[in-house]
């Protein structure tokens, strides 16, 4: 649902709005990335340039040079992470769950083709092996060859990149996992994967797949006071039915405008403090993190009054046939996004294809 405009006014100084002017006069066209996050709420802000853009049979992406969130990844114009922040995200989606694990050694991430999830993975030192999912090889292509950060993961012998739809490659497979994780892309009306939050999904085909004391994790969408129940609560709601122990948590995202929210489910029980927790981190991780230690998770689990009690009223059940989605479409928008993306609508280098 994102759009890359130019805008026409006179610069302020402060980079929000400006009339076009010729070059001549000393001015410039300025171009901002717009995703539209609810009916009557939009969030932009300006690009320094559009970096590349791509289609595969399955998605459009693009990575944008922004001003206030440095390159950020664009899949089917919905903003999936960027440079500044994405490390919120990764962290609070891989640690905890490696964390409250005995002893983690086999993995399996459902999307992640961006290598963002791979790469926090691989900092934990009893991993042996990751198997990651992606249904895209395009995407997976795109971000090998244009995500620096993650090159390190992408060629760690450790990780294992299979090209297929995750729950096939789940359903299909024999081996089980000491965790999996979802890093899938939001459950969008007309998008690909909504199935994958379903409670069949989680109670035939994740559950079976993890060993004993297994834990499995996933994104699950905004977690806002106003945004937490389109998705958040109906997915912890579904997973309590499947799993005895389910924690959810959330932390605010910059970039997406949001808090976001993950739920982590096991049917051993989570039972570290703060303080356990920074032990394992000093003990398991290679390297510092960013933004969670115990302390942040302790505060990310422990969730507003509002968002609590919604949680603890929430009685829907995610099924194919009862779907929530978050605000979007996954195919009108989409085609629009591409298009202005491969116009180059910013001054300066074009923008360029990986077909």
């Amino acid at each position: 649902m994102g759009d890359i405009s130019c805008s026409n006014g006179i610069s302020s100084g402060n980079g929000v709005n400006g009339k076009s002017h010729s070059s001549l006069n000393g001015y410039r066209k300025s171009c901002w990335y717009e995703e539209e996050i609810e009916e009557n709420l939009r969030w932009c802000f300006a690009l320094n340039s559009i970096l590349h853009t791509g289609a595969s049979q399955y998605q459009d992406i693009a990575l944008l040079d922004t001003k206030p969130f440095g390159k950020a990844l664009v899949i089917d114009g919905k903003l999936q992470s960027a440079e500044v922040d994405e490390f919120i995200y990764h962290e609070s989606l891989v640690h905890p769950a490696f964390l409250h694990h005995s002893s983690p050694k086999t993995v399996f991430i459902m999307g992640g083709g961006e290598g963002s999830t791979a790469r926090e993975i691989l900092r934990h030192k009893t991993v042996e092996k990751v198997v990651m999912c992606d249904i895209d090889e395009e995407v997976v292509e795109f971000c090998k060859a244009y995500l620096v950060v993650n090159r390190e993961a992408f060629c760690d012998p450790r990780l294992e990149v299979i090209i297929n739809d995750a729950r096939a490659e789940l359903e299909n497979g024999k081996e089980c996992y000491d965790v999996i994780i979802g890093d899938l892309a939001d459950p969008i009306e007309g998008g690909p994967c909504y199935k994958l939050y379903t409670k069949s999904f989680y109670e035939h085909t994740v559950k079976p797949r993890l060993n004993q004391g297994g834990i499995f994790i996933t994104q699950a969408g905004p977690a806002g006071i106003f945004s937490h129940t389109e998705v958040f609560s109906c997915i912890y709601n579904t997973l309590r039915q499947v799993f005895k122990y389910v924690v959810p948590y959330s932390a605010h995202i910059p970039s997406y405008a949001d808090t976001w929210g993950w739920v982590m489910a096991s049917d051993s029980p989570f039972m570290l403090s703060a303080d356990e927790l920074d032990t394992r981190i000093k003990q398991r991780i290679t390297g510092e993190n960013r933004y969670l230690d115990g302390k942040t998770f302790s505060s990310a689990s422990t969730l507003s009054k509002a968002v609590r009690k919604s949680l603890d009223n929430e009685t829907h059940v995610y099924t194919e046939g009862t779907a929530r989605f978050i605000y979007g479409h996954g195919s009108v928008h989409q085609q629009n996004q591409a298009k202005l993306i491969r116009n180059g609508l910013m001054e300066g280098a074009p923008a360029k294809s990986t077909k």
